[in-house]
C-alpha cells in the first residue's frame, strides 16, 4: 500500500467524519479545508475529485473495519466471540463518536454516488456478508449448513446492525444498539443454533 502523507491521512480523517455525520454529498472540499486550515487547491492536490476522496474514505473504513475484526477462520478464536466481536464493532462506531457507520451512510446514498464510490460501499457489505458465512460456518460442527440459509443469517445479522445505528441515531439512544444486539442473541442468530441443512440432491 502506498505510504499516505500526514495531510492527506488527516484530510481523510475530516472526510470520513463528515460522510459520517452529514453523508456524502453534504460537505465540500471547501469545508474540508476550512477544517484542515488549508486551501481548497491543496485539497485538489491530494484528491483531484471528490470521487477520489470518497473511494479512498470508504476502501480505508472498510480494511480498518475487517482488519480490526480478525481472521473468521482463526483457529484460536471461537466463532461465538468472533460474532461477539462484530457487534462490538458496530456498537463502539456509535457509542464512541455518535456516529454513522460509513459505509451504511454511504448505501443509503447509493443511487446518488459516483460509481467509483458505490462500489466501495458495496465492496464493505460484500466483505463483511463473506467474513460473517465463513464465521456462521465455523458454527455448523455437523458440516450439514444450506450455504443459501449461511447467507441469509448473515444478511440479517449485518441489516440489524446497520439498522440499529438508524434508529438509536433517531431516537438519540445508543443503546438501542445494545437492545438490538440482545434480540440477535434471543432469536440464536449468534450462537451455535442449527443453521439449516443443505438439500438432498434428487
Amino acid at each position: 500500500m502506498a505510504t499516505v502523507s500526514h495531510k492527506a491521512d488527516e484530510i481523510l480523517d475530516i472526510a470520513e467524519q463528515l460522510v459520517r455525520s452529514q453523508g456524502y454529498n453534504g460537505f465540500s472540499f471547501r469545508d474540508i479545508a476550512t477544517r484542515a486550515g488549508i486551501k481548497s487547491a491543496s485539497v485538489h492536490y491530494h484528491f483531484p475529485a471528490k470521487a477520489d476522496l470518497g473511494v479512498a474514505v470508504a476502501r480505508r473504513y472498510t480494511d480498518r473495519f475487517l482488519a480490526g475484526l480478525g481472521d473468521a477462520e482463526a483457529s484460536g478464536a471461537h466463532p461465538e466471540d468472533l460474532l461477539a466481536r462484530y457487534v462490538a464493532a458496530f456498537r463502539y462506531a456509535l457509542t464512541r463518536d455518535g456516529q454513522m457507520c460509513l459505509c451504511g451512510v454511504l448505501g443509503a446514498e447509493i443511487t446518488a454516488l459516483p460509481p467509483e464510490v458505490a462500489r466501495e460501499a458495496k465492496r464493505f457489505s460484500k466483505l463483511n456478508l463473506a467474513w460473517l458465512e465463513r464465521v456462521l460456518s465455523r458454527l455448523d460442527k455437523q458440516g450439514t449448513a444450506d450455504p443459501a440459509s449461511l447467507r441469509r443469517r448473515a444478511l440479517v445479522i449485518l441489516s440489524a446492525l446497520e439498522g440499529a445505528m438508524i434508529v438509536a441515531r433517531s431516537l438519540g439512544d445508543p443503546t438501542a444498539v445494545e437492545r438490538i444486539a440482545e434480540g440477535l442473541s434471543e432469536a440464536h442468530l449468534l450462537s451455535s443454533r442449527p443453521i439449516g441443512r443443505k438439500r438432498k440432491s434428487t
